[in-house]
């Protein structure tokens, strides 16, 4: 129970993303249709003490964060409850789990200070667009003023690093890169932009769409000195300051410059399914095990296998990849 996770490939795995819930309060066009996706049974999610005991036998494998996703994590009524049970799992070395939290906002404004005061020690907000109209053609709901009271909220709170990320997308949000920068300077943010993956429930796509790692920097540099910062470590951006620091920007480019190599993530869908990689597309069931009355060392064996088990890499590159059959929303970021 207290050896850590080292897969294959030496990778030890110190990350835990627990998806709360497969709602969403969006329908981004990238992420799923206008009518939605079948959401999963309330009986079949994760109860919070599920939760809490699979982050206490992950702790003792050498977990050292969790950070809890969706769906739209705020959607869990519960979720102030959850994050202070968390934020109070001893982990191998004595500390305590650090939690943090990725959110579209919406919600963020009414909960941010009960938040922290349970232990939320960061935040990151999704945001693609600081123009309304095109926020409300993207997500479909008018919905931008909420999300901008959620990131000064965050901002207010003082919890930081507060990082917002952005998915850049050709002909959608490829002329805000710059303006985005600076709203997340003005709002004392990091930036993340990411590259568009394939994990939409409609399974549409395309690299034509994408904007790569090299082409967001490239945009960049034609308003900003940027230079990179080494020591990335498990950081799936690449981190550059900003006109000589101490601001940063980070861009994710798991598309076009994977960083499989340094992974140290594993995640638990809402639903209680291990997964090893957010494009594994086989899955071992904790939920079921914990509800036929396995012990924590039955799930501390299961961890350990579906960890064995993972890949080199996500494989996207590859002339045979397939995209998993679960959207972002029901995989959890």
């Amino acid at each position: 129970m207290t050896q850590p996770l080292v897969d294959r490939y030496g990778r030890v795995h110190r990350d835990l993303r627990i998806s709360l819930t497969d709602k969403c309060n969006l329908r981004c066009t990238y992420c799923m249709p206008a009518d939605g996706v079948p959401w999963i049974a309330k009986q079949n999610l994760l109860t919070t003490d599920e939760i809490e005991r699979v982050a206490v036998v992950f702790a003792h494998l050498g977990v050292e964060e969790v950070r809890l996703t969706g769906g739209e994590p705020l959607l869990r009524p519960d979720v102030v409850d959850v994050v202070r049970r968390l934020a109070n799992v001893p982990t191998s070395d004595g500390t305590l789990l650090r939690v943090s939290m990725t959110t579209n906002g919406i919600r963020l404004a009414g909960v941010m200070s009960d938040l922290a005061d349970a232990g939320l020690e960061r935040v990151n907000i999704s945001l693609d667009t600081l123009r309304p109209a095109r926020f409300r053609e993207l997500t479909r709901r008018d919905r931008f003023d909420d999300v901008i009271m959620g990131i000064r909220a965050a901002q207010e709170s003082g919890l930081r690093p507060l990082k917002v990320n952005t998915v850049a997308m050709h002909g959608v949000n490829d002329d805000e890169f710059v303006d985005l920068l600076r709203f997340a300077i003005d709002h004392d943010a990091e930036l993340r932009f990411i590259e568009q993956m394939p994990l939409d429930a409609g399974h549409t796509w395309s690299r034509a769409k994408m904007v790569s790692g090299a082409e967001i920097v490239d945009r960049l540099s034609e308003s900003f000195d940027l230079t990179e910062l080494p020591g990335r470590g498990a950081d799936p951006a690449a981190l550059y300051s900003v006109d000589g620091g101490p601001r940063t920007v980070g861009v994710i480019a798991s598309v076009t410059a994977p960083f499989c190599g340094a992974c140290d993530r594993v995640r638990i869908t809402a639903d209680g399914q291990l997964r090893n990689c957010l494009f594994a597309r086989d899955e071992s069931d904790v939920l079921g095990l914990l509800r036929s009355g396995g012990s924590d060392a039955d799930l501390a064996a299961m961890i350990r296998r579906s960890i064995a088990g993972k890949a080199s890499g996500h494989g996207i590159n590859d002339v045979d990849f397939l995209q998993p059959d679960r959207p972002m929303s029901a995989i959890g970021g």
